[in-house]
């Protein structure tokens, strides 16, 4: 519809499967019908968002942050967020897609899943060079650039509360199945739900989702 109006106009859209991890079959298209509906016979579902074609760069490098996020209650609703956390950078020097590099994973996924695999790829003992950094590390980096830390804060809380209350009414049917009411419960918390922020050109966190 967007091309429709303006021809000069070429979105691209990054597809990732529902229910996939670790980069798995994530791809990017710049046109619909390039998009992968099936599986052999069988329909496949997906997210498909549109691309940050401009994403705010370190060392040339396209990067995203992970953050860890606890849910300690659900009624009420009680949200704690991780200080700390670790970015993971891409391989490849960064270009703008066109149809030739849509295909460059290194350049335009961070998943550590596939960027390890790359020649490329820094294992380091600092934690402010490498392929996988420190948060703080980063911020500290960001803040030299000019970069208003604390409204960037201020951005993250404001999704990760978003993020989490979108998924509240289904976490509660899992809890409610889960534990029935009057059953003590749980003792401990899994580590394992994070939320992945990615940068854009204007240096100020654009868009997150939870994982």
């Amino acid at each position: 519809m967007v091309k429709e109006r303006d021809t000069t106009v070429s979105p691209t859209f990054i597809v990732k499967p529902d229910g996939g991890s670790q980069g798995d079959g994530i791809y990017l298209i710049r046109d619909p019908s390039d998009l992968k509906l099936t599986v052999g016979a069988q329909p496949k579902q997906a997210v498909v968002q549109e691309y940050i074609h401009k994403p705010l760069l370190i060392d040339k490098l396209k990067f995203d942050i992970r953050l860890y996020v606890l849910i300690k209650s659900l009624e009420p609703l009680e949200i704690y967020i991780a200080k700390e956390g670790l970015t993971r950078f891409c391989t490849e020097p960064y270009q703008e897609p066109t149809q030739k590099n849509l295909s460059h994973v290194f350049m335009h996924l961070t998943n550590y899943s596939l960027n390890v695999h790359s020649g490329n790829f820094v294992h380091s003992d600092s934690q402010s060079t490498g392929s996988k950094r420190t948060l703080s590390s980063v911020l500290y980096r960001l803040a030299a650039k000019g970069v208003d830390i604390k409204r960037m804060w201020s951005d993250i809380i404001a999704l990760v509360i978003k993020s989490v209350i979108a998924v509240v009414p289904e976490l509660k049917l899992h809890y409610q199945a889960d534990i029935p009411p009057g059953k003590p419960g749980p003792t401990c918390f899994q580590v394992g739900v994070a939320v992945m922020v990615q940068t854009c050109e204007s240096k100020h966190v654009c868009k997150a989702g939870l994982r």
